[in-house]
């Protein structure tokens, strides 16, 4: 801590210095198609016709600095359209309309514009973070600054593993989201998920992030269940130069990175070749998970004299149990738990991550795009799923090529190859410790053995006389309490001398077993390394993971008769490479290969409404339009309808679910009274695993648009298909061995039966048997409704509500495989099973999210979100039903400026930003394995940043704090406690 309060020192002293620079004159605007209103990327602004000058972004946005003063003349010339050249005399942004074909001066309007129209218009519900928002977010990095968006759920398993969620059913394992950079799926192959940035793209190399909420199967495929993420990298074309950040922090934090990208022209003057190289590293000291509160499983509280089962102890869960054991002998001895290991002493919490890639891309004349790219990603950090997991110098390695013309079509091929290093299971680890010195059997035996030989005597002298108990009462049960309430510090300090010589003494000639392996002992350190360097195949920890997956994929639009098309497919190949470790590919002749394959295809019309009182009848039709249409298709396609009821549950009340489409469409055509814009997509996917039956993905979607005001009714869907592991996997993770489910399972025994057996003289009769089926894939149906206006340019608020409907959930169900002979009063074996399955019961959720922006002035804004979201319980809600893991309520209050310009007294205020956001959200119930559930509590967290640019230097300075108050904040039951990071960077962007 004090080498990094040194470093941050330093850095504060050469910002203090950094003053005095000369200004530069800056210009900033944005250049938009003046019929469609749609953002032209590429656009060149020049200073007159020199060489000084830039282009827009994929958002059409610009920066343009110059050592010039006003007045300007600005030269704006793009592909298609009539150049223009206007005279800028102050730097109030601009919003620049250029004119195909027609020879006219484009109009200059002033204003200051930071929600972009495709934002508006888009009938998803996207949240958006662009490339300045990316610089200047508060947190710690532009991933975790996404739970600042509204309806976002953010999941800290360590501070290298992160996950988003939206809407409901949050998880360490985020098999309902899909997570894009550049449209390539950025899942690991062996775990079907992404390990949230962990394996992504450098924050240099980031231009915009969109977060896509809920079901959007249709339009991405899928496991596009709840929401996908989808980041775009910087085309090397429209952001040449080289960029090199650095940032320290506290817990010993320390980033770096670079990118450089070059293009060269032809001999006419056209882009014709480009290239990006990126490199980014990370290291830090990771958040240690120290919950040492009761498990929901443990058989006593944190008061108990002969401990208990902790959150974040592992291999404390087994118990010599001796309350209620006739005669004396056991009086006080109540539950006795095993010692176990912390968590602290067996994962590398010294977080590392490496990032690198290259990408290479040539136009031809026709401006096709030709790309090849390939990256590379290493580190240690933690996972949690069923168990804590160390992955440690995991490596992942992603290669693609691409061809592709902007907005017309695209071929994309890419491979995905994983490496699991020397990942291990830590929770599997102390178990295995533990019973390498002894076993679960030879340590009760030998506890209640040294309990008679020390603690007994003692025991007998002081317990209460026969007699003394009140009438009725067991005196074994009176002598317990007794001792409990008047002896209660004797008792803790006695379980703890028989545990030491359980653990520590002289072993059993008769049992064998050792000394209890010690952590920072030579002798622990050699026992752990030789667990965790051998598989789980060889009696260690160590999984083997070295999995692929090959996609390729391809879309192509065109117009027709007015009518807007689009279609594409895709086909995919998961090779997972375990070994038997994992799954069931436990030879080289049960090597596993699952095949994916997927179509879909849509079409988008767009018209003006006339003004006209039958505008409104057609709005109401269009309403049941979009209402049935899922329906309906799921009816052409399967047979039968599994989807939408005929009622909601919407706070209490019972409403027809074609109802609100209805409404909405009758809203729509209202508001069309006055004439507007109408856009209506219908889309339909199919898609198809090896193991499963064709699925289908329909979704439609109407948005109208009048003015500032917009309307969005739609109706989608997704599928997501049993996982790797819901169909392949066989795990052992210590006290059950996790199975995949591809054909069902017959007869298995309840666990809970066996034990009431067992406490009932062995009588066989109480043993309750199941099967399960033959897992299938999961679907989701949505219907939703928003609203999205601007008022007055400078404030943006946009609602949305949605019901969402899931057949087939996936879940899970334990039972066990029971050895017992019918003759015998003894189990010959219990193997414990948790087989993947699907809910039997249908499962409804809702939701209803609004958020407002308000851009008073370039150095001050404010924004606001709120979001709700609940899982409509039913009276015979199936058990086998995920956890919802959400809070009902969650918001986020922020305050923010950028490229602040003005003077306080005889003090110029240049070139700065900041920005504070506030979150806030409700306690809920996690639930995720037995060891991991449990309460979360509410939570609030502020995060804050300050920054300067210093145009001489061509360096921005951001000082900033993530949970600035040090509220330590608990996000996944059995994860870390959240602390305060500040940290400072340093970003340096010359110009060439």
């Amino acid at each position: 801590m004090a080498s990094d309060l040194k470093h941050i020192l330093l850095l504060l002293f050469t910002l203090g210095v950094l003053q005095a620079v000369a200004q530069q004159t800056v210009i900033t605007g944005k250049v938009k198609d003046k019929r469609t209103g749609e953002a032209i990327i590429g656009a060149v602004i020049t200073i007159g016709e020199g060489k000084e000058g830039t282009v827009t972004d994929y958002e059409g946005e610009f920066v343009l600095k110059t050592a010039q003063k006003f007045p300007i003349n600005l030269t704006i010339n793009m592909m298609g359209y009539e150049k223009i050249t206007l005279t800028i005399k102050d730097n109030k942004p601009i919003d620049i309309k250029l004119t195909e074909k027609v020879a006219e001066l484009a109009a200059v309007e002033i204003r200051d514009s930071r929600i972009t129209q495709k934002q508006k218009q888009t009938p998803l519900t996207i949240e958006s973070m662009d490339a300045v928002s990316i610089k200047e977010t508060p947190a710690a990095n532009f991933y975790e600054g996404l739970a600042h968006l509204k309806g976002v759920d953010i999941t800290s398993a360590s501070i290298g593993f992160k996950i988003i969620n939206t809407r409901g059913f949050n998880s360490t394992s985020p098999v309902r989201s899909l997570q894009l950079i550049d449209g390539i799926d950025n899942q690991s192959p062996g775990l079907n998920f992404s390990l949230g940035n962990f394996l992504g793209a450098s924050e240099l190399d980031i231009n915009r992030v969109d977060l896509i909420v809920g079901a959007s199967g249709a339009y991405y495929g899928p496991n596009a269940f709840n929401g996908v993420i989808n980041m775009q990298t910087k085309s090397p074309f429209l952001y040449p130069g080289l960029s090199v950040f650095s940032k320290v922090g506290e817990r010993s934090l320390y980033e770096g990175g670079f990118r450089w990208a070059q293009v060269f022209k032809d001999k006419g003057g056209k882009d014709r070749f480009a290239y990006k190289l990126n490199m980014y590293w990370m290291q830090a000291r990771d958040w240690e998970a120290t919950n040492y509160d009761a498990t929901i499983q443990s058989p006593v509280n944190e008061k108990n004299p002969g401990g208990y089962d902790a959150v974040n102890r592992y291999g404390d869960e087994y118990s010599s149990n001796r309350f209620k054991q006739s005669g004396l002998v056991y009086i006080g001895h109540g539950y006795a738990l095993r010692r176990g290991y912390e968590e602290i002493d067996l994962v590398d919490y010294n977080t590392r991550n490496l990032k690198t890639n290259a990408s290479f891309h040539y136009k031809t004349l026709k401006d096709v795009e030709i790309i090849a790219g390939t990256s590379f990603s290493n580190g240690t950090t933690v996972y949690q799923g069923d168990n804590r997991f160390s992955l440690k110098d995991i490596m992942f390695f992603q290669h693609k090529a691409e061809i592709r013309k902007e907005n017309k079509f695209f071929v994309r091929a890419y491979m995905t190859h994983e490496n699991a290093g020397n990942s291990y299971d830590a929770y599997n680890t102390a178990l295995i410790l533990q019973n390498n010195s002894k076993s679960d059997a030879n340590w009760a035996a030998t506890y209640n053995e040294n309990w008679n030989k020390y603690i007994f005597g003692r025991m007998n002298a002081l317990r209460p006389p026969i007699g003394s108990q009140p009438p009725g009462v067991n005196y074994q049960d009176y002598a317990n309490q007794y001792f409990y309430e008047n002896y209660y510090d004797s008792l803790v300090q006695w379980h703890q001398l028989v545990r030491d010589s359980t653990d520590f003494g002289k072993p059993n000639a008769q049992r064998g077993g050792i000394e209890h392996f010690l952590p920072g002992t030579a002798r622990f350190d050699s026992a752990f390394q030789a667990v965790t360097s051998r598989t789980n195949r060889e009696g260690g920890s160590r999984f083997f993971d070295r999995s692929a997956l090959y996609h390729i994929m391809g879309e192509y639009r065109f117009a027709l008769s007015k009518f807007d098309f689009i279609v594409g497919g895709n086909m995919r190949l998961y090779a997972p490479n375990s070994q038997g470790t994992i799954f069931l590919d436990t030879s080289e002749s049960q090597r596993i290969y699952n095949k994916e394959y997927g179509a879909y295809g849509g079409v988008e019309k767009k018209w003006k409404m006339e003004n006209s009182e039958k505008v409104v009848l057609k709005g109401i039709a269009i309403g049941l339009l979009t209402g049935y249409l899922v329906g309906l298709l799921d009816l052409l396609v399967s047979g039968k309808n599994e989807g939408i009821p005929n009622n909601l549950n919407i706070a209490g009340l019972q409403l027809p679910t074609m109802l609100l489409p209805a409404l909405g469409g009758g809203l729509i055509g209202l508001g069309a009274k006055k004439q507007g814009d109408i856009k209506a997509t219908i889309t339909l996917r199919t898609d198809k695993n090896q193991n499963f039956n064709w699925l289908f993905s329909p979704a439609a979607t109407i948005v109208y648009t009048k003015n500032e005001h917009v309307f969005r009714v739609s109706a989608s869907s997704a599928i997501r298909n049993p996982t790797l592991s819901d169909q392949y996997i066989n795990l052992n993770v210590g006290r059950a061995t996790l199975l995949g489910n591809l054909s069902g399972f017959d007869s298995l025994v309840k666990t809970q039966s066996i034990i009431n057996a067992f406490n009932n003289n062995n009588d066989r009769s109480l043993l309750e048997y199941f099967n399960v089926a033959p897992i299938k894939p999961e679907q989701v149906r949505t219907i939703e409704f928003g609203y999205r206006t601007t008022i007055s340019k400078k404030i943006f608020i946009d609602a949305n509500y949605y019901y969402s409907w899931y057949t087939n959930f996936i879940g899970y169900q334990i039972g066990a495989d029971l050895d017992w002979p019918a003759a015998s009063p003894f189990v010959n074996s219990i193997n414990v099973y948790r087989v993947a399955t699907n809910a039997t019961t249908q499962v409804t959720t809702q939701g209803f999210t609004i958020g407002a922006n308000y851009f008073w002035q370039k150095y001050l804004g404010f924004n606001a979100n709120y979001s709700w979201n609940v899982l409509n319980l039913q009276e015979n809600r199936d058990s086998l039903i995920p956890a919802f893991n959400t809070p009902e309520h969650k918001y986020n209050l922020g305050i923010s400026g950028r490229n602040i310009d003005s003077r306080i007294g005889g003090f110029s205020i240049y070139n700065w930003g900041y920005s504070i956001n506030y979150k806030w959200q409700e306690g809920f119930l996690f639930e995720g394995s037995p060891q991991f559930t449990g309460f979360v509590p509410a939570y609030s967290m502020v995060d804050a940043q300050i920054n300067k640019k210093q145009e001489k230097w061509n360096c921005t300075f951001k000082l900033g704090a993530s949970n600035l108050l040090n509220n330590q904040a608990i996000q996944v039951y059995g994860g870390p406690r959240v602390g305060r990071l500040v940290y400072f960077s340093i970003l340096y962007e010359p110009k060439f």
